[in-house]
């Protein structure tokens, strides 16, 4: 009975961890004003720290759409392959001190991730503190 106690354990404790772990792969991401779906993200690890690239843009007419309000390295590149999501480390439960760019807007934020569940991922951008920014679901592509 206390072997199966402990293997029971050891297997809640390791799913845990491994949905934790599984922030990487490839993300839908929805479009705050219109609720359509707009993009494939690919989120992988480099180094330790998490990113994310647009591998995929769902409308048509933003199938050659350029990052023309982005500064610096950024500027003017497609945004098809644009690396999106920048040097995220995990912290428990979440994974943050990194950024985040808005193609649309130009704009790069600090970002916070987490696993809702398995296919479920809480983005959140924001300047300064957390409180000041918006928070987007992406869902896992299979």
């Amino acid at each position: 009975m206390k072997n199966y106690l402990l293997a029971m354990l050891f297997m809640a404790v390791a799913g845990t961890f491994s949905a934790q772990a599984q922030v990487t792969g490839r993300w839908k991401t929805i479009d705050d004003e219109t609720g359509q779906p707009k993009s494939i993200v690919e989120i992988y690890e480099q180094n330790g720290k998490i990113y994310g690239k647009v591998v995929e843009i769902l409308n048509p007419d933003r199938k050659n759409a350029k990052c023309d309000k982005c500064k610096g390295a950024d500027k003017g590149k497609p945004v098809l392959g644009l690396i999106i999501i920048k040097g995220l480390t995990k912290d428990g439960d979440e994974w943050t001190d990194g950024d985040i760019l808005d193609p649309v807007k130009g704009k790069t934020y600090s970002c916070t991730i987490t696993l809702d569940n398995k296919d479920k991922l809480n983005v959140r951008g924001y300047m300064g503190i957390s409180l000041l920014g918006r928070s987007q679901t992406w869902y896992r592509v299979k």
